[in-house]
């Protein structure tokens, strides 16, 4: 009814458009009475108005953003409509921008008193500042993915986010800011509690500026906890408003710990707060912390880093880590994909050729040319490009992907083209890796040019980019790609996601071990130690269903990757490795099932994937199982009990909207048979009064679900080995 509204208004949502609040539709709360991570509902974002055209609200019906746009703008209301929890104490502008130096504020509204909390009846009290960047006007964009992505491989998800964007649009009346246009940017999507926000500056002047530092971000937030006494440090922050944005880095392999831009701080406005020093954290603010640096050409356009904010509505960590996964599979759609690939040691064209039949056999969907193979892709010479182009068009033939592995830091190249050090002002000593590149010298940039030319004329699938770019700043002022230390960060990090993006959108597939998910790349580790892979098999086993357990609370299955070492990889003796692979089968097939059975990909490594027709036709019968249960075996992950040696332990998948609601995959490290009985939570599975349940292929046993949605199953699991139920 709201499209047709805005139809039959002359509102045409397929392009930009410049409107007046009075033709949006108006805002009507309706409750919520169904859980959006297992309804079949689907939650449309829609942009109202409010308060007789005075405000402007987002909102899908799970969460509300409301902003005032008269005197100026700001966010006055966010609130998560499913739990009914407000996440703004007090009004601060919308953003916030340091030009040549000075510091200025966009949007904003001043004069509230109390901020503890913010009551309706002030706000029309409020006044705007003739200093700050004011309110002008704002139109409505179409939703335009940010990554454009085209999947060729397996992908749970095919399809681009969908929603609205607000685009709020600010000048300044000062006569040094003439010329500059200011638009800040909501993004609000269909069916997932997110927004996502971020600012673009344009330059209409006759000269450059210098944007030295961006805050695309600020939110007054109710504090988490109250102390007396307590550091920002010590105490908690905001739980449940989960916040992520497009400058992350250090190769953590977590998020959290990659975050570069999201910061909490204090609030010394706020003086009835219980902290006696004021240092309760409950300020969002979100900026690069070593700055941008850039310079703002003439008739150039500037646009920030980008921030999602995803409303919880529990402090549990499973419901908690669902959200958080199905905004990734829903934003970020490429990160569902998850082709089948095996690691090759080897660029001998026979012997690829050979391992390329070996995964067309099988059912493997991709080779990776692995790190030791002997591949050069910064080789773009005719002779490289041939032999690599014709080994790829052997594997398209059948039907196989062929991609392969570049380092990019943790290397030396020369004192030119290093990184140098601020402190020190030599090259090869602050790197965070020891030594790097700067990607903005003459050589990275001629890296990253080899590269496009390599898989471009190669016909390559997949990029494995060891050690992309890790953050490190650089003091040189010689390098082509920037100009100092200032802006080095900021460059660098653009070229880089700039190249991830490049690749994405031309069907290219990206390992990489750092965190450049909202910006194309694909998968990342799991997480571990490389000498762990020296271990004997027996202690790999469990280690590795630990690191699955553990890498995947945050992430979807076909978020990670982990490692199987065929032959010798960091040390180790024969009780590490499984070739022959004839004479350790049952390791195969367990390390196979763990992995496949969670959904997560392994780097198989070493020179083929069978030697003998026992093992083909395991390999075989080991993915034929993934593949029947593909979907299911990708879906969310509920984790039931950590491995530990001891006794069991399993996982779960779930999906509402498949024929197996849910699919446990059960193990037993110890070396005699085990019965059990297990209790299985099926919230998540949308089923809510009875399950049908069967063991591996066997007959299917009916249950009751309690009134807490579960049921509890006999399972006899055998030594040292594992067993799987399947829940229709």
């Amino acid at each position: 009814m709201k499209h047709i509204f805005l139809l039959l208004m002359g509102i045409n949502l397929s392009f930009a458009q410049i409107l007046q609040p009075s033709q949006l539709p108006l805002y009507q709360e309706v409750k919520l009475t169904t859980d959006w991570l297992i309804s079949k509902q689907n939650f449309k974002a829609e942009i109202y108005q409010t308060s007789g055209g005075k405000d402007i609200i987002l909102s899908n019906g799970l969460l509300k953003r409301q902003i005032r746009i008269s005197p100026n703008a700001a966010t006055i209301d966010f609130k998560n409509l499913r739990t009914n929890e407000q996440f703004v104490r007090s009004v601060r502008p919308e953003a916030r921008i340091t030009i040549d130096g000075k510091t200025y504020n966009i949007g904003g509204l001043y004069g509230q008193k109390e901020h503890a909390y913010l009551l309706t009846e002030w706000i029309d009290k409020l006044e705007s500042n003739s200093q700050d960047f004011q309110y002008k006007t704002f139109k409505i964009n179409p939703l335009t993915p940010h990554v454009n992505f085209k999947p060729r491989t397996w992908a749970m998800n095919q399809q681009n986010p969908k929603g609205k964007e607000l685009e709020l649009i600010f000048e300044s009346n000062l006569p040094e800011l003439k010329g500059v246009s200011v638009s800040v940017h909501y993004e609000i999507f269909d069916n997932i509690p997110t927004i996502c926000k971020w600012v673009s500056v344009e330059n209409k002047g006759d000269k450059s500026l210098k944007i030295n530092q961006l805050v695309n971000e600020i939110l007054a937030t109710p504090e988490e906890e109250s102390a007396v006494v307590g550091s920002p440090e010590q105490m908690k922050k905001p739980q449940r408003i989960y916040i992520e944005n497009n400058y992350a880095f250090n190769n953590a392999m977590r998020y959290e710990l990659s975050d570069q831009a999201t910061h909490w701080k204090v609030d010394s406005s706020y003086t009835s707060q219980v902290n006696y020093n004021f240092q309760t954290p409950c300020v969002l603010e979100v900026y690069p912390s070593f700055g941008i640096g850039f310079e703002l050409l003439p008739n150039q356009t500037y646009k920030s880093i980008r921030t999602y904010e995803l409303l919880l509505d529990n402090y549990d960590r499973e419901r908690n880590g669902l959200a958080r996964r199905r905004m990734y599979a829903t934003l970020f759609p490429y990160t569902t994909q998850n082709p089948i690939f095996m690691h090759l040691v080897s660029t001998d064209p026979v012997k690829v050729k050979a391992t390329i039949d070996q995964c067309a056999e099988t059912g493997y969907e991709m080779v990776i040319l692995s790190f030791g193979s002997g591949l050069n892709m910064e080789d773009a010479s005719v002779e490289n490009i041939k032999k690599f182009k014709e080994l790829a068009d052997y594997a398209h033939s059948k039907g196989v992907l062929l991609g392969g592995y570049s380092l990019f830091s943790s290397r030396r190249i020369d004192d030119e083209n290093d990184v140098i050090d601020p402190k020190t002002g030599l090259p090869d000593k602050g790197a965070f890796f020891g030594n790097a590149p700067c990607l903005a010298s003459q050589w990275g940039i001629n890296y990253l040019n080899s590269l496009k030319k390599f898989i471009t004329e190669t016909g390559f699938d997949l990029l494995e980019h060891d050690g992309p770019y890790p953050g490190d700043v650089c003091a040189s002022t010689k390098h082509p790609g920037h100009k100092g230390l200032e802006d080095s960060q900021w460059v660098q990090m653009e070229m880089q996601k700039g190249f991830y993006r490049w690749l994405n959108e031309r069907g290219v597939y990206i390992n990489a071990p750092d965190w450049y998910f909202l910006d194309g790349s694909h998968k990342i580790a799991l997480g571990y130690r490389e000498v762990n892979f020296s271990l004997s098999r027996e202690q790999q086993k469990i280690l590795n269903r630990q690191n699955i357990f553990d890498g995947t609370w945050e992430k979807t299955p076909s978020m990670g990757w982990g490692f199987v070492p065929l032959t010798k990889y960091q040390g180790g003796g024969a009780e590490a490795v499984l070739e022959p692979l004839s004479e350790h089968l049952k390791d195969y097939e367990q390390l196979m099932v763990q992995y496949y059975g969670a959904g997560v990909q392994a780097c198989y490594r070493g020179p083929r994937l069978y030697d003998t027709e026992e093992t083909k036709q395991t390999v075989k019968k080991t993915i034929d199982w993934y593949k029947k249960y593909r979907p299911i075996l990708n879906s969310d992950l509920i984790h039931l009990r950590r491995p530990d040696g001891r006794d069991w332990d399993g996982i779960m998948h779930v999906n509402p909207n498949l024929k197996e609601k849910g699919f446990v995959m059960l193990y037993n490290p110890l070396k005699a048979s085990i019965s059990r009985k297990i209790n299985l939570q099926l919230y998540n599975t949308g089923l809510s009064d009875k399950v049908l349940v069967r063991e591996k292929e066997g007959k299917s046993k009916g249950y009751i679900l309690n009134r807490s949605y579960e049921i509890e199953v006999d399972v006899t699991i055998p030594a040292e080995g594992f067993t799987w139920l399947v829940l229709e």
